[in-house]
């Protein structure tokens, strides 16, 4: 049975193997073959039978109630993002397959405020595509351009991660954003052909997302080091657009008053335009 056919299994499978013995008060005797904790381990703990555990990994029971999987998420330590996760993969949620967008469009008034910010700032979609850019955002990344894809980028791109000398960091916590951000709709066209292109390109991505990590979209502050400007940390922040299912408004921001916001503004001003006819045409 597949990770598509069996969500869940595989998700208490995979986060079963993240948690040692030894963080649930379990000693360690001899040699153990699996990783993590055993399925009896897990039923014990959560106070359910180790038979009817093993039926929900193997996908035999699909509607586990409610408080058998969150004995279940205290055992296997889940926070609130994986618990909320584990629950929509107990009731089997389907997220708004039967009224699927085949194309995602930011609204006009969000495009026209992104391009009226001084910092730099862009709209993407459910899955981390770029939608629109302001200029700023273009001369801060040349990834940051509507057709690109954050996490295509981080995980393919030698000149982004470059950029971002944390960048592990940052895919890492971009694909547990993708997982939370496609809840049970695995079956989403543009889902499956970016995990597909990013199984295909990238081992490390293999191995993260096999990890089955899940995390809501929070600001964050973001080491960049650019060729014209040199190092920059700037504050990013996600702002969800009203009335556009799943689009956010991402915005880079400096500390007012420091280095960055100087290094910023320096860029900003060597990437406007030069305005046609300027120099001698101005004098009247």
């Amino acid at each position: 049975m597949s990770e598509t056919t069996n969500m869940l299994g595989t998700y208490l499978r995979a986060r079963r193997e993240q948690v040692t013995p030894q963080q649930v008060g379990i000693p360690v005797v001899g040699v153990r073959r699996v990783p993590g904790l055993r399925r009896e381990e897990v039923a014990t703990l959560a106070g359910i039978s180790a038979d009817y555990y093993l039926r929900l990994e193997r996908g035999r029971d699909r509607h586990p109630s409610a408080q058998v999987l969150r004995s279940i998420a205290r055992v296997l330590q889940l926070d609130d993002d994986h618990l909320a996760h584990l629950l929509a993969l107990g009731a089997e949620v389907t997220r708004r397959s039967a009224r699927r967008s085949p194309t995602e469009t930011p609204p006009p008034g969000a495009v026209a405020l992104m391009h009226s910010l001084a910092q730099p700032a862009f709209i993407e979609g459910r899955f981390f595509d770029v939608l629109a850019s302001n200029a700023l955002a273009r001369a801060l990344s040349p990834g940051l351009v509507p057709g690109g894809n954050q996490l295509r980028d981080f995980f393919l791109s030698p000149a982004e991660q470059a950029l971002h000398p944390e960048w592990e960091d940052l895919a890492e916590c971009l694909v547990a954003n993708l997982r939370q951000a496609a809840g049970t709709d695995v079956t989403h066209p543009r889902f499956v052909e970016l995990t597909a292109e990013l199984g295909a390109g990238s081992d490390l991505f293999r191995r993260l997302w096999s990890r089955h990590e899940v995390r809501g979209q929070r600001g964050t502050r973001v080491r960049v080091v650019h060729p014209q400007v040199g190092e920059m940390t700037l504050n990013r922040e996600r702002l969800r657009i009203d009335g556009a299912d799943d689009l956010m408004l991402v915005v880079y921001h400096p500390t007012p008053g420091s280095v960055d916001a100087d290094s910023l503004a320096l860029l900003a001003s060597a990437s406007l335009p030069v305005a046609a006819g300027r120099g001698s045409a101005d004098v009247s």
